[in-house]
């Protein structure tokens, strides 16, 4: 038996479950064994075929862009006070930057966007020259990435849309599913099993064999 088939089967089962009245999310998890956080500090990013969703992302840059929601240097001061960073935190999924303002970005809104996991990275969201090119194809990457970061045994991250094919959720989870393989150590002996679930439904168990 491949993992292939075995995924396939796992959402024949989960798509017999009660219809809900929204386009419910499904969850890879990804439960580890034998595998030590504190050592192995694990952040990836990976990009799927399939768009997961479309996420809501901030900008900083030192001009306003009408394709995206922006916050020009000058408006910086308007985040000052704790309350209103928390609430920009919350409001977005991705934070991108102008490399110029990067020194400014991490003093005014290091403390919150760090924590968060949510401060523009070179690997995703730093922009040297902006144009409106750079921004939407910029976006559209973001949209197909998904950010892991390893801090418990168990890695759930959402992978796709209830109303997408089996054929590209099974894409999705496969490239995800290899690419944490890689980053582990002792890579399948570090999986104990792997589990699929919409919103709302009970997981369904896959063995790693």
């Amino acid at each position: 038996m491949n993992l292939k088939e075995d995924l396939k089967k796992a959402l024949i089962e989960l798509r017999k479950e009660k219809e809900r009245k929204f386009n419910q999310t499904l969850d890879l998890i990804v439960n580890l064994q034998k595998f030590d956080l504190k050592k192995n500090n694990i952040n990836l990013f990976i990009t799927v075929p399939h768009k997961i969703k479309d996420k809501k992302i901030c900008a900083f840059l030192e001009t306003k862009n009408n394709n995206i929601e922006t916050i020009t240097g000058n408006e910086f001061k308007k985040y000052s006070e704790k309350k209103a960073l928390k609430n920009l935190v919350k409001k977005f999924d991705f934070f991108i930057a102008q490399a110029s303002l990067m020194p400014k970005v991490a003093t005014s809104f290091g403390r919150v966007l760090g924590p968060a996991g949510k401060m523009p990275s070179p690997q995703l969201g730093i922009i040297m020259n902006v144009s409106d090119k750079t921004i939407n194809d910029l976006k559209e990457k973001i949209n197909n990435t998904l950010k892991i970061r390893v801090k418990e045994a168990s890695i759930k991250l959402p992978i796709g849309k209830q109303n997408m094919k089996d054929e590209e959720l099974i894409e999705n989870i496969l490239i995800v599913y290899n690419t944490i393989l890689k980053a582990l150590l002792k890579e399948k002996e570090n999986v104990k099993n792997i589990e699929l679930k919409f919103t709302m439904t009970k997981p369904q168990k896959i063995k790693i064999r």
